[in-house]
């Protein structure tokens, strides 16, 4: 359950400036992850496979808030100035407590690969992988017109020498930008009426089993998954069989769908793989309760993380800012995605006990963003404060996804005092800049010092 609580001073005061505002929501106690020893032997054979990013290393900056004498004299947040540290200081020293100058941690995963970032990368960490170690030829997946959930999957394929095909919602933009212009250059895009794509189950077996022809064939990811940890079931069995008899004669194609944003049980994986990254003792460490804030498309990011948290014993608390449904509606995908994460790995009998322990509460604090509207949507005010924080401190966040996430980071931090720990992941997606300035072509004309984009 969600209590809302009361919006901390800097809410109040954005609020009155017309800009980002919100009544903070935060996690009843007792739904934060309790500390306990960690099953190593557990993590350690669920990580135990071959990953696409050679390794789980990435930056981690801190981000100084500087508020002014008078608030309303600030930028877009009310602080005069944003600093980023580069080099911050973990250890014993991590987050000295300032009351004045509160500030937060920012996982730089945006940085990860110039065109696969951030939450991207993550998701495709485990699975790519086991695509190429069943033979797959060609890869069917979905999204929206500005995917780039797509264009990770049309670029990680390209790089591999696979094939991808893409199926985009909605009417082909007149002017190709952005993750659009990327998922054209890397992979097969097909656009599909909004009425068809509501119905995506039928629309990505309708068009894999096209790819396929007569003479290939079809699977579902969630298959090769649950196959790839024993060769004892039916499935592998049938997977096997079918490689071995493979040839260009009588199956030149095997097509797999992956579900759109790769909301896959194996997409957790590499959250959980950046999880033991931080927990090192010379980043975060494993003691020290931390407050991680991500922004939410399909949620499946913000339940890894919160798995992650749970497996190893860390005393880290996931609050996901919701941006593309209802709090019931993350509240059902991170059941279904706890639900198949704990079936596929009971193969092995891999099942740590700590997955027994999610309680109807869950794992992951979901939250509404700073301020409410249709997802899609960007309001005014909002690129001029991705400008700010782009100057500042050289990171660029969008409208649509980051710039919620650094939102709520800022205020949990502001309200904490210096005492909270505070953590945001940068889940990347700053391409989709490039569709927005399409769309909102008068906010980007507007920008401050003459600037635009």
């Amino acid at each position: 359950m969600k209590l809302q609580c009361s919006a901390s001073r800097g809410a109040i005061v954005a609020m009155k400036n017309g800009f980002h505002s919100a009544e903070l929501l935060h996690r009843p106690q007792s739904c934060v992850p309790k500390v306990r020893p960690s099953s190593e032997e557990f993590v350690s054979k669920l990580l135990d496979r071959r990953w696409a990013l050679p390794s789980p290393d990435t930056k981690i900056h801190q981000i100084m808030l500087s508020p002014p004498q008078v608030r309303s004299r600030g930028g877009p947040f009310g602080y005069t100035s944003l600093l980023n540290n580069t080099q911050p200081a973990f250890g014993d020293g991590m987050m000295a407590k300032d009351e004045k100058n509160p500030s937060f941690y920012i996982v730089r995963d945006d940085l990860l690969h110039p065109l696969v970032n951030g939450n991207k990368a993550r998701k495709l960490d485990g699975l790519l992988p086991l695509i190429e170690d069943h033979s797959v030829t060609d890869v069917v997946t979905c999204g929206g017109c500005q995917s780039a959930h797509a264009a990770a999957v049309a670029v990680s394929c390209a790089e591999r020498g696979l094939k991808s095909h893409l199926l985009l919602r909605g009417e082909q933009p007149e002017i190709l930008t952005g993750y659009n212009l990327i998922s054209t250059i890397y992979g097969n895009v097909t656009y599909v009426p909004r009425s068809l794509y509501a119905n995506r189950e039928e629309i990505l077996r309708n068009h894999a089993n096209l790819v396929a022809g007569d003479s290939g064939y079809v699977v579902l990811f969630s298959d090769i998954f649950e196959a790839s940890f024993t060769s004892q079931t039916s499935k592998a069995s049938n997977f096997a069989q079918m490689d071995a008899n493979r040839s260009a004669k009588n199956c030149p194609r095997k097509v797999v769908i992956v579900n759109e944003g790769a909301g896959e049980a194996v997409a957790i994986l590499g959250a959980i793989r950046l999880m033991q990254y931080l927990s090192q003792n010379h980043l975060l460490g494993t003691e020290r309760p931390l407050k991680f804030v991500v922004d939410a498309g399909t949620g499946t990011t913000a339940v890894g993380l919160g798995l992650g948290a749970l497996c190893l014993g860390l005393p880290w608390e996931v609050t996901a800012v919701m941006l593309a449904d209802t709090v019931d509606g993350y509240k059902e995908q991170e059941k279904r995605l706890i639900s198949n994460f704990k079936r596929c790995f009971s193969f092995h009998d891999l099942v740590d006990h700590s997955l027994n322990e999610v309680h109807d509460d869950g794992i992951v604090n979901w939250v509404e963003r700073c301020h409410p509207r249709k997802f899609g949507n960007v309001l005014k005010g909002e690129v001029e404060a991705c400008q700010q924080i782009a100057q500042q401190t050289g990171i660029l966040v969008d409208p649509m996804y980051t710039l919620a996430a650094w939102e709520m980071a800022a205020l949990l931090s502001e309200e904490g005092k210096g005492a909270v720990n505070v953590v945001m992941l940068h889940t990347g997606g700053t391409l989709g800049m490039f569709g927005l300035a399409q769309r909102y072509k008068s906010y980007f004309h507007t920008l401050k010092d003459g600037l635009s984009i």
